[in-house]
């Protein structure tokens, strides 16, 4: 009896242990990623007022990313693949050398006009320092435990939307498990690095929604078919950026001709394409879906075909961004022909693309949540639940591994 109250003590001090040293990380973390945030921000503004000097530069700046890349970065050019290796135990190291890359390549990906996301660096960032601390530490479990405490940190400095990011790293390596052993550090580091970006003053995107929906038949119908919409959506983006990436692979070989060409056909088709409309985060199109702005009814096809081409040329950069983009400005359109409140459906299609593209399914009820107002969640989980059963399991993240109910497996 008194054996086993040692093993309990000692188990409460190493989750508390835990707990602590999440605080400091997430602090670092979130520091990190307001840097990143806010050059990306000027970066972004630089972008817009001289688009026709800069975009045309798009396939040299993209030569030098993969020239660098390839010369001096080793397995950093994995990115997300590679964070997802190490947390299946495929690979142990993450050399600290992927940060500063990640965070140059995606600036002048963004600078230069690639339509490319800022997610990945965010949880490349958390999970590289945070894992890093954990081979330092002499406690059981610790490196892959910090892993997901990183990409939690990571996600909730960005986004500032903490819970969803805790939802997101805990669930996010292999779909429909969920990792509690890193739940409680993931809380700590998440909310701290959460609340330094908004004290350092990183800009967080919020809507308040007012829209007044009765549950009634014709709803629950419309929010059905708006989940089959998103879901196939949000899978359709993850298929063709696999097939994509595996297409310009093989037909240029040579990864600096391979960015080189398409980074012209690229830069073209953005200054065609309104002038630099699609580039970037796509923010641009997320403000017009909530705020009133001009919302093309090809606006989401555009930004998720060019997203798709940006980054599987070889420009760096992440995806969800651009995902809550195509669900916006989609949802915006969807909204006319169902008779639905424009931002409502727009919030739905916000959420749930991201969440099927990911193959998520609690992270994009919390995002929904924390951006737009808890009230809405059953909306959330609704079309979410409905979107992530008709992703047919596709994901942005070509390393995810699937649990299989039925045989208890993992593939």
């Amino acid at each position: 009896m008194l054996l086993k109250g040692k093993n309990i003590c000692k188990s409460y001090s190493r989750l508390f242990l835990l707990a602590m040293i999440g605080i400091p990380i997430g602090i670092v973390i979130g520091a990190m990623e307001t840097l990143f945030g806010k050059v990306l921000l000027q970066i972004t503004d630089v972008r817009n007022e001289y688009k026709m000097y800069l975009i045309p530069l798009l396939p040299i700046a993209g030569a030098f990313i993969v020239y660098v890349y390839t010369t001096f970065g080793k397995n950093t050019g994995k990115g997300m693949s590679l964070i997802f290796q190490v947390g299946h135990k495929e690979e142990d190291n993450i050399p600290l050398r992927l940060i500063p890359f990640s965070m140059i390549g995606t600036w002048m990906t963004h600078l230069f006009g690639g339509s490319a996301g800022r997610e990945g660096v965010a949880v490349q960032t958390g999970a590289t320092l945070s894992y890093w601390v954990g081979r330092k530490l002499s406690i059981e479990y610790s490196p892959s435990i910090f892993l997901i405490t990183g990409m939690a940190a990571g996600f909730a400095g960005l986004f500032q939307t903490p819970i969803a990011a805790i939802i997101f790293a805990i669930e996010v390596l292999v779909a429909g498990t969920i990792s509690y052993q890193a739940l409680l550090p993931a809380i700590t580091a998440a909310f701290a690095s959460s609340t330094t970006s908004h004290l350092l003053g990183l800009e967080k995107f919020s809507f308040s929604l007012t829209s007044n929906i009765g549950w009634n038949s014709s709803t629950i119908i419309k929010l059905i078919g708006l989940g089959i919409i998103f879901g196939i959506v949000g899978g359709m983006f993850a298929w063709l950026l696999k097939i994509s990436k595996g297409v310009c692979s093989k037909k240029i070989k040579n990864p600096i001709v391979r960015i080189v060409v398409f980074g012209c056909v690229l830069s073209a088709l953005f200054l065609i394409f309104y002038k630099g409309r699609y580039s970037g985060l796509g923010t641009n199109l997320i403000e017009n879906s909530f705020y009133g702005g001009e919302v093309y009814y090809y606006d989401w096809i555009l930004k998720l075909l060019l997203t798709i081409l940006t980054l599987s040329v070889g420009f760096q950069g992440g995806e969800v961004t651009p995902l809550f983009s195509i669900g916006a400005s989609l949802g915006a359109v969807l909204a006319i022909i169902l008779q639905l409140p424009i931002e409502f459906v727009a919030a739905l299609g916000y959420v749930s693309v991201f969440g099927s593209a990911t193959n998520t399914f609690l992270a994009p009820i919390f995002i929904g949540g924390e951006v737009f107002g808890y009230e809405y969640t059953p909306y959330f989980f609704v079309v979410s639940a409905i979107a992530y059963m008709c992703n047919r399991n596709q994901s942005i993240y070509s390393l995810q591994k699937v649990f299989i109910e039925g045989d208890k497996s993992i593939i």
